[in-house]
């Protein structure tokens, strides 16, 4: 179905939705490539940070995460942040691919040296699950994992409980919102290195709170890899 689509309507660009056959099209490229994160950056979550000599980015030093390390492809401005609002709310589901082979072409060294066991999306809550149709951190886990040749698990890790959206909230709230929130089932065969995927970085309480689920079943280091890193604090 998804390729009977592609033939009958013309391929276009994710950042701007003009017809483009290359995908993205040369002036969203350029725009893209000034948002693009570059050294230096946070050491442990990827953010850009002002000096080489900073290590760590302002939310890192006053935060203790669960995970180990990771990164986003660029920053979470237009327009980026429009386009993965299309793609997580309005059906755009083919915005995966050209994400996947983004992050595959800007990351691929850096998930290899990582060498994770698995890559496992960030879950959805069964009802918003039901709610949205789909969940866009899956889409990505599938395309990453038919690239990089790495084993994709979506039904590990779940969401136990139905949270107010993390972009409604402030920083203590985001926190509090997601404790306990996560869940491993207990048939997951726990594996030395997880990737963990969603579509956006801002403060890292998600990614902490699935860390930590993963981790207590066994899972000795967890990576995250996202479309955009957004502002946090």
């Amino acid at each position: 179905m998804e390729r009977a689509v592609t033939w009958l309507w013309p391929e276009v660009c994710p950042f701007c939705g003009r017809a483009s056959s290359q995908g993205i099209c040369a002036s969203c490229r350029k725009k893209l490539e000034d948002l693009r994160i570059l050294d230096p950056r946070c050491m442990q979550c990827g953010k850009p940070v002002r000096r080489a000599e900073e290590e760590y980015c302002y939310d890192c030093m006053h935060m203790k995460h669960q995970y180990d390390r990771g990164c986003g492809l660029w920053l979470h401005e237009e327009p980026v942040s429009t386009s993965i609002y299309q793609f997580k709310y309005h059906n755009q589901r083919r915005y995966g691919v050209c994400y996947a082979e983004e992050l595959c072409r800007c990351y691929g060294y850096t998930i290899k040296r990582w060498n994770p066991d698995l890559i496992i999306p960030i879950p959805l809550h069964k009802k918003r699950r039901r709610k949205r149709g789909y969940n866009q951190a899956a889409i990505l886990c599938r395309e990453l994992g038919g690239r990089l040749g790495i084993p994709v698990d979506e039904k590990s890790l779940i969401r136990k409980i139905y949270t107010n959206p993390q972009r409604l909230l402030g920083h203590k709230e985001r926190r509090k919102n997601l404790r306990n929130a996560f869940g491993v089932k207990s048939s997951f065969q726990p594996v030395p290195t997880v990737l963990l995927v969603d579509d956006i970085y801002t403060t890292g309480n998600t990614m902490d709170a699935a860390s930590e689920a993963l981790k207590k079943k066994g899972v000795e280091k967890v990576y995250f890899l996202t479309i955009s890193i957004g502002q946090g604090y």
